[in-house]
């Protein structure tokens, strides 16, 4: 795989069991470039490794005053020159090409999964997480795929170096035999404590990062409460936690840094002092103690690469880790059912029931339906079980719950695509990417509502025209106007309507809106309500609500308590019938419902008494 042929067709389905698999999963997948990589890493370190005996060799011969074979040394130190310096340029090109490659294959994979899992995924991973895998993660996981071949080639030329000093100077090279596996793994016992004390700094990097985005998300209420500095406040915090968990990773590192100095050095300096007590003792030649000598300082730099995969490994375990864990969230909770197993099922024919096993929730075909709960949280959940995602694992319970069903079929069996096509589910919170507005309605749609017709229904008139208003010279269509990223130009109340129409737009057979209207003023809310009841007429709509407004519009009212229906029922006869219902709806308190009945008791009485009298 080249860079040019970016991106992977089918990045393949990864081996999430376990950090270390995963990696060794997306090594094997790139054995062709690994190839290639240590084949340039042999011919580059051979290279190195060759140049002490040709220094040595070159040497014998000036002391033997050999001219010819003074020649042949010049001619081999060439031949070394140039296999060191296009083995390096090649080595470098073909390790960074595995880098971007692995980064590209692992991207891939976390778009496709973020992709699959859509909200859910932040309900069951915090955002800076996300955020964090995507990115620093992604780098480090790069960083040991590319790593691997030049640490191969690195030990092929230590083990050369080494082998041919046994045989070119038996005495000193028994002394470097001995010595190099020493410093190669005297930083061996400190790679724990470094390795956690790296992950303690990632993990605090990643909670300031999180708070850093859910600051900058919700700037326009901060700022409205006055709240900026207490948050600020808070990042500052972190991020010093960050800086001290950095140079506290770093004091470790240092030291095994030290170490691979220091014990090199040491080692010359035996050799070099042994050396030369065997040249006096005329039991070496000098070439041989030069030999001897520029092997052992070219063997810091092969050996530098033993502090590296080290340091690769100690980053990419966690970051695989965790990636692997992002990768092995599925659409279905469903013990032993894995990514592929949804989808074997035909889509139901239109005009089908949404039924929720879990709750007993029924949606009929084709009728606006509101949905009451107490908790906002359930009626969050509970529209994502709607739209057949997963929901997070301490909320959903011990998994075991039934997929919703759309016709009878099952929204996990269906294949992705095919369900999201169904039911379409618009949360509390939606997402306006930056664009236009015409492109920010260029969503898959069955064609049969227009964008017009939509923002009409939305009531999206004042803020067609406050984004005209903002728009460059030239910019007559409101159409064509931008909207800035996550719309934070816009009020929260503008947001959830473009949101609202966007959602209408794409006219799916079953829509589920999350508190559509939670940010707009009563007035607006009445107008939306009757235009989407009127624009989603004979299409299946459920709406998790407690407006009255709403829910005085809706076909029938449902009321879910304690994660079960409770009662079923127009707004108006639940609102004179349920006191729960009265309660959650009206936000009255038991006092003031016990209040309310002995009224309209004392009221009874005294028609009573009067109808006794008259």
């Amino acid at each position: 795989m080249q860079i040019s042929d970016l991106p992977y067709p089918d990045p393949g389905v990864p081996d999430t069991r376990s950090g270390p698999r995963f990696l060794v999963w997306l090594g094997r997948g790139q054995i062709g470039g690994q190839l290639k990589s240590l084949a340039w890493g042999l011919v580059h370190f051979s290279g190195i490794a060759g140049l002490p005996y040709a220094v040595g060799l070159g040497v014998d011969a000036v002391v033997d005053r050999d001219t010819n074979r003074l020649l042949l040394v010049g001619g081999l130190l060439v031949v070394l020159g140039v296999a060191i310096s296009v083995g390096d340029a090649m080595l470098h090109r073909t390790a960074v090409t595995n880098w971007i490659t692995a980064a590209a294959r692992v991207q891939q994979l976390l778009a496709r999964r973020t992709a699959e899992l859509g909200s859910a995924l932040t309900r069951r991973v915090a955002a800076g997480e996300v955020v964090a895998v995507s990115t620093s993660d992604v780098e480090k996981i790069g960083w040991f795929v590319e790593a691997v071949s030049r640490f191969l080639a690195a030990v092929f030329a230590v083990v050369l170096v080494c082998v041919g000093l046994m045989f070119y100077a038996p005495e000193l090279g028994v002394v470097v035999a001995i010595g190099v596996p020493v410093v190669a793994l005297a930083a061996l016992p400190l790679l724990p404590r470094a390795t956690q004390r790296a992950d303690v700094q990632r993990d605090k990097a990643g909670k300031a990062t999180e708070l850093a985005s859910d600051t900058v998300a919700g700037l326009r209420v901060l700022r409205g409460i006055g709240g900026e500095e207490l948050f600020l406040g808070r990042y500052r915090e972190a991020s010093q936690e960050v800086r001290t968990a950095a140079v506290h990773s770093a004091r470790m590192w240092a030291l095994i840094s030290a170490i691979q100095v220091l014990l090199p050095g040491a080692l010359m300096i035996t050799v070099v002092w042994y050396g030369a007590a065997l040249v006096l003792d005329g039991r070496i030649a000098v070439g041989e103690l030069v030999a001897a000598f520029s092997a052992v300082a070219t063997l810091l730099y092969p050996l530098r690469h033993f502090e590296e995969i080290a340091m690769a490994y100690s980053f990419s375990r966690p970051s695989a880790q965790r990636a692997a864990h992002v990768l092995s969230l599925t659409r279905t909770d469903a013990a032993g059912e894995g990514p592929g197993s949804a989808g074997t099922a035909q889509a139901p024919a239109p005009g089908g029931d949404l039924y929720d096993p879990g709750t007993g929730l029924l949606a009929p075909a084709g009728r606006f339906t509101a949905v009451v709960c107490g908790d906002p949280d359930l009626a969050g959940r509970l529209a994502e079980r709607l739209g057949g995602h997963p929901v997070d694992d301490e909320a959903a319970g011990d998994g075991d719950e039934p997929s919703v069903l759309l016709g009878g079929v099952a929204l996990d069996d269906l294949a992705l695509d095919t369900a999201r096509t169904l039911v379409l589910v618009q949360d509390k919170d939606p997402v306006l990417l930056s664009g236009t507005l015409r492109e920010l309605f260029e969503v898959p749609a069955s064609g049969a509502v227009e964008a017009r017709d939509a923002l009409e229904a939305a009531q999206c008139a004042d803020v067609l025209d406050a984004l005209l208003q903002s728009a460059p010279d030239g910019v007559l269509d409101a159409m064509d106007a931008r909207i800035t990223e996550r719309g934070r130009s816009l009020s929260g109340g503008q947001r959830q309507r473009l949101a609202l129409a966007r959602s209408l737009v794409t006219d799916p057979e079953v829509l589920v809106l999350d508190e559509p209207t939670s940010a707009v003023d009563s007035h607006t809310e009445a107008r939306i309500a009757d235009g989407v009841a009127a624009l989603r007429a004979g299409r299946t709509t459920v709406v998790m609500a407690s407006s009255p407004l709403l829910l005085d519009r809706a076909d029938r009212v449902v009321l879910i308590h304690d994660g079960a229906v409770a009662a079923v029922g127009t707004h108006r006869e639940l609102l004179r019938d349920e006191p729960l219902y009265r309660a959650v709806v009206t936000r009255e308190t038991e006092e003031e419902q016990r209040l309310a009945r002995r009224e309209l008791d004392r009221l009874e009485e005294a028609l009573t008494e009067i109808e006794e009298s008259a």
